[in-house]
């Protein structure tokens, strides 16, 4: 449901409760006095249900704070109490003439009179609040069934190219061995690298060891391709361990440091170090920036990879992008 829809209904819904309720005192023909002290009523009534609504509920609730949720709701009691008081005993007396307590009454005892009528707005507002979340929930997860639904049928489909491909590519290999050496090392690199992606992982992680060696397949391909004017530093320090991580969440970031970076000079290489301290995986790209327009890219690389990132290991990472007119740099802190 839009937005303009939620807000036509609630006004729409406190104009039939407004409508309903001065209809009888109109019938009634009350005085005045009553009349104001209702409009007041009212007022109050409304500005705490979207102060819990609004601000209370969205913000403690959803995050299960039940300290601040508590102190929001009793935040919430003595805003009804302060807004009635504003209008009754500080407007009115100015100017209609009259109020509804006694001079002598405390503004405790004001508070505390007035949880009677504050709660039911409070819960009130609490019930359409959840209510509301429930269906934007129930909405959203019924639209990724749908996507996750399209994207295996889609998954499905790429199958058959790349299974061809990558069976394509051995039978190249064994035409290019008795011809040319590095050709069919490139070829092994890219059969590697393809077979890596296409296979399937039922707990959808890899061993480590397996992800560094498809970084240096990777790697080995540019080298087959810019080789001798390639200059990239690939150091690994794991000391024997090898723990389980996502798939292909570290190539992104080497990706983009050879496809944006330079790397046709020694006197600035691309540095890329990983190691394992203190069960901490850090994973560390640096570059300096070219202005050579080398490959065309959907820009698209680091974003995925920041998204893959917050939903596999939220909270257990850290990433940190830093730039300037010469040098990018990236440093990724995973908790194992």
């Amino acid at each position: 449901m839009s937005r303009s829809k939620i807000i036509f209904i609630h006004i729409l819904s406190w104009t039939l409760f407004l409508a309903y309720t001065y209809f009888f005192w109109l019938n009634e023909t009350p005085d005045r006095q009553i009349l104001w002290l209702n409009f007041s009523m009212n007022v109050a009534k409304i500005s705490t249900f979207y102060y819990c609504y609004s601000f209370i509920y969205p913000r403690f609730a959803i995050n299960r704070n039940k300290i601040f949720l508590a102190g929001g709701i009793l935040s919430a009691c003595i805003f009804f109490a302060l807004c009635r008081y504003g209008w009754e005993e500080v407007l009115y007396p100015v100017w209609l003439g009259f109020r509804n307590y006694d001079e002598e009454v405390s503004i405790l005892y004001y508070i505390f009179d007035n949880l009677y009528y504050a709660i039911p707005y409070i819960v009130l507002s609490a019930a359409i609040f959840f209510l509301h979340r429930h269906f934007v929930l129930e909405r959203m997860n019924l639209r990724l069934k749908e996507e996750a639904g399209k994207a295996e049928l889609a998954f499905l489909r790429s199958q058959i190219n790349p299974h061809f491909l990558y069976n394509s590519l051995n039978y190249m290999y064994s035409l290019a061995l008795p011809k040319s050496q590095q050709l069919a090392d490139a070829l092994v690199s890219l059969a590697d690298l393809m077979r890596y992606t296409l296979k399937e992982h039922k707990d959808g992680l890899v061993y480590l060891e397996d992800e560094i060696t498809y970084i240096q397949n990777y790697i080995a391909l540019f080298r087959i391709r810019f080789s001798p004017q390639f200059y990239v530093n690939y150091t690994v320090d794991i000391k024997g361990n090898n723990p389980k991580i996502a798939p292909l969440i570290l190539i992104a970031f080497v990706e983009n440091a050879l496809k944006h970076g330079i790397i046709d000079q020694p006197e600035y290489p691309v540095n890329i170090d990983l190691s394992i301290r203190n069960n901490e995986l850090e994973f560390t790209v640096s570059n300096r920036k070219s202005n050579k327009r080398k490959e065309v890219s959907g820009g698209i690389g680091l974003v995925n990879v920041q998204k893959r990132l917050n939903l596999l290991y939220n909270g257990c990472h850290r990433l940190d992008i830093r730039q300037d007119q010469k040098e990018f740099c990236i440093l990724l802190k995973i908790t194992l």
